[in-house]
C-alpha cells in the first residue's frame, strides 16, 4: 500500500492581508473624509465672520466634527486658516488650467482668461471674502504658506505665452510684462465685486446685475486689449 504525503497546508496569509489592506483603505478614506469636511466648513465659517470671529468652536460644530480633530489634522486654527487660504488659490489654479486656450490666437485667448478671471471671481464670492480678511491681517498667514507661490505662476506662465505669440504675429506691443497684464485683469476685477455693495449705494445704481457685471466685463476686456494690441 503506497502512503500519500501528507499535504501542506499554506498558511492563509492572503486573505488576512487583503482585510487589513481593506481596512486600513478604509480609515484612511475616512480620514480623508473629515479632513475634507473640515476645510469646507472653515472656509464658510472664516469668509462669513472673518479669522478672529471664525473660532474653532464654529468650525468644528460646522463639519459636525470635534475641535480636536482640528488640531490634529490642522495643528491650529492658523494651520487651518492657511490652508483654507492655499485651497482657495488651487481651486482657481486648477479652474484656470481647464480653459481652453490657443495660443495661436492670442486675443480670443487673453479675452478668454479675462473673462474667466471676473466669472470666477463673480461665482466665488467667498474668495473676494477670504482674501479681503488676509489683507486686513496684512497677509501674515499666507505669507507663511509654502505653495502660494506655485499657484500665481502658471496663471503668468499662460499671459506670458499670450503675450509673447501676440508679438510675433505683430499683434501686440512688446514690453509688456505678464505680471502687469495680470495684475491689470486681477485688479480691475476684484476691485469691483469686493466694493460692489458700498459702490452700488455710492454711485446709485445696483452694480451685481447681470447686465451691470456683463458691462464691466466686456470694459475690463477692452482696457486689457487697448493696453496689449499695436492697433486697439
Amino acid at each position: 500500500m503506497t502512503v500519500k504525503a501528507p499535504k501542506t497546508v499554506k498558511p492563509r496569509t492572503a486573505p488576512i492581508k487583503r482585510a487589513a489592506a481593506k481596512r486600513s483603505g478604509a480609515r484612511e478614506q475616512t480620514a480623508q473624509t473629515t479632513r475634507d469636511n473640515i476645510l469646507r466648513a472653515a472656509t464658510k465659517v472664516f469668509a462669513r465672520y472673518g479669522y478672529d470671529g471664525g473660532s474653532v468652536e464654529k468650525i468644528s460644530r460646522s463639519a459636525k466634527s470635534f475641535d480636536r480633530m482640528i488640531y490634529y489634522y490642522f495643528g491650529s486654527k492658523e494651520g487651518l486658516f492657511i490652508e483654507v487660504l492655499e485651497d482657495m488659490y488651487r481651486r482657481m489654479n486648477d479652474a484656470e488650467l481647464e480653459l481652453s486656450l490657443d495660443v495661436e490666437h492670442p486675443v480670443e485667448s487673453l479675452t478668454d482668461v479675462i473673462c474667466f478671471v471676473v466669472s470666477y471671481y463673480s461665482k466665488n464670492p467667498e474668495f473676494i471674502t477670504l482674501l479681503n480678511t488676509e489683507n486686513l491681517h496684512r497677509g501674515k498667514h499666507i505669507a507663511k504658506s509654502k505653495r502660494a507661490r506655485e499657484y500665481s505662476s502658471p496663471a503668468i506662465a499662460i499671459i506670458q505665452q499670450l503675450l509673447e505669440s501676440g508679438v510675433r504675429k505683430k499683434l501686440f506691443r512688446t514690453g509688456i510684462a505678464a505680471r502687469d497684464v495680470y495684475l491689470l485683469i486681477a485688479a480691475t476685477g476684484y476691485f469691483y465685486l469686493s466694493n460692489r455693495h458700498t459702490l452700488s449705494v455710492f454711485l446709485g445704481e445696483d452694480l451685481h446685475t447681470p447686465e451691470a457685471l456683463a458691462q464691466w466685463q466686456a470694459f475690463i476686456v477692452s482696457t486689457v486689449l487697448r493696453t496689449v494690441m499695436l492697433n486697439p
